[in-house]
């Protein structure tokens, strides 16, 4: 039997080679700074803040914006949990929003009649999650950030490189545009980074106050602070390190390969689950990247999940919708039917394995274990 991970990451000498060169302390660049001009470049963007995760990305942003205690921020309640959970931090609140079922990200219309129906300066903004690598109609979504005055933040995490009318996301409309050089929210990941991209210079130079502890004073080449320093405001200590900015370097470097593999392993699923009983394959845009493969088992879902494991393949949810989770539940008192699309979706969506280190072996023998399962699924 195999074991086939959720997901790993593809590491190989060029990621070596980075991080080398951030131990020869002899060189004087800086990682930190190459890797954000090489992300703002790859997107087509004036701004890049690195920072340490994407948590602290998207909490950063708000922070540039001065969240205040009461405000209001929308979002899909398809989103992972870190995004209302910034949000909380703040004493401001998370508006939900349900889904476009096909797609699974964020329902426009009803996202339209949330912001019709809270006319109010509390209403700061949005945070759109852009699930598994594809976006929501973003002509419409810019159309309404922009009738509303609203800011708008694009949770891009899972959506490095993902293009909308052949133009890359974060070169846009959007205020910011949250992306990660790793796609999993995994506890052992072997290097985290998160990326605030933005056109807007007041917004680049808060933010990048912010991002360690608003101090002004400058440090020396080794990352040392002058011994007289002043602070500004309230900060985060939210920088990457040099070498987390390395491997994450190498990592954006191979994106595109990524991309090109993740499409091709895409392929493989498609064709051979289509027509499976009880598996449904939902449709995909063609600027679909796929940094997750979302399927969805018409029938207990959880014991086909169970069943997979037993054959040494791990599976993942994307995600559990936001008013399911308990603290949201009952801090809002939410009904499980508030969300009616939403809860539809999860009770049969399933994440299969997707990253580039998979081999075409490894993928034929998930979906052998797929259609061995279905064949005999009641």
């Amino acid at each position: 039997m195999k074991e086939i991970p959720f997901y790993k990451p593809s590491i190989d000498e060029n990621e070596l080679d980075q991080i080398k060169q951030v131990l020869d302390i002899r060189k004087d660049v800086s990682k930190v700074v190459e890797f954000e001009e090489s992300m703002a470049n790859f997107v087509g963007a004036n701004h890049a803040i690195a920072t340490c995760n994407s948590t602290a990305a998207v909490h950063l942003a708000l922070s540039a914006i001065e969240l205040k205690r009461g405000d209001k921020i929308l979002m899909s309640v398809n989103s992972f949990v870190n995004i209302p959970e910034v949000v909380r931090h703040f004493d401001a609140e998370p508006i939900f929003i349900d889904i476009n079922i096909d797609d699974m990200n964020i329902d426009l219309v009803k996202f339209e009649k949330a912001l019709a129906e809270n006319k109010t300066k509390k209403l700061r903004g949005a945070i759109i999650t852009f699930v598994a690598g594809q976006t929501p109609d973003l002509n419409k979504l810019y159309e309404i950030a922009k009738k509303y005055g609203i800011i708008l933040i694009e949770d891009a995490t899972s959506a490095l490189g993902v293009t909308y009318n052949d133009e890359t996301v974060g070169s846009l409309q959007a205020d910011m545009t949250i992306f990660s050089t790793n796609p999993s929210n995994g506890r052992n990941a072997v290097s985290r980074s998160g990326v605030i991209i933005t056109n807007n210079e007041e917004i680049a130079n808060r933010a990048r106050l912010l991002r360690t502890h608003a101090i002004t004073t400058t440090y020396d080449d080794y990352g040392n602070l002058d011994y007289i320093y002043d602070v500004v405001d309230i900060g985060h200590k939210y920088d990457i390190s040099e070498l987390d900015a390395a491997f994450s370097l190498s990592q954006l470097k191979k994106t595109n390969k990524f991309i090109k593999r993740r499409k091709e392993i895409a392929k493989i699923y498609e064709q051979r689950l289509a027509d499976v009983k009880h598996v449904i394959t939902p449709p995909h845009k063609k600027e679909h990247i796929y940094t997750h493969y979302i399927i969805k088992i018409n029938r207990n879902r959880d014991a086909f999940a169970r069943a997979l494991k037993e054959r040494g393949i791990s599976t993942g949810l994307h995600y559990i919708p936001l008013h399911l989770l308990s603290y949201y539940k009952h801090k809002y008192n939410l009904k499980i039917t508030a969300f009616g699309s939403a809860l539809s979706s999860y009770q049969q969506i399933l994440s299969l394995p997707m990253y580039p280190a998979l081999s075409d072996e490894e993928v034929n023998y998930i979906c052998d274990q797929i259609i061995e399962i279905a064949q005999t699924w009641v």
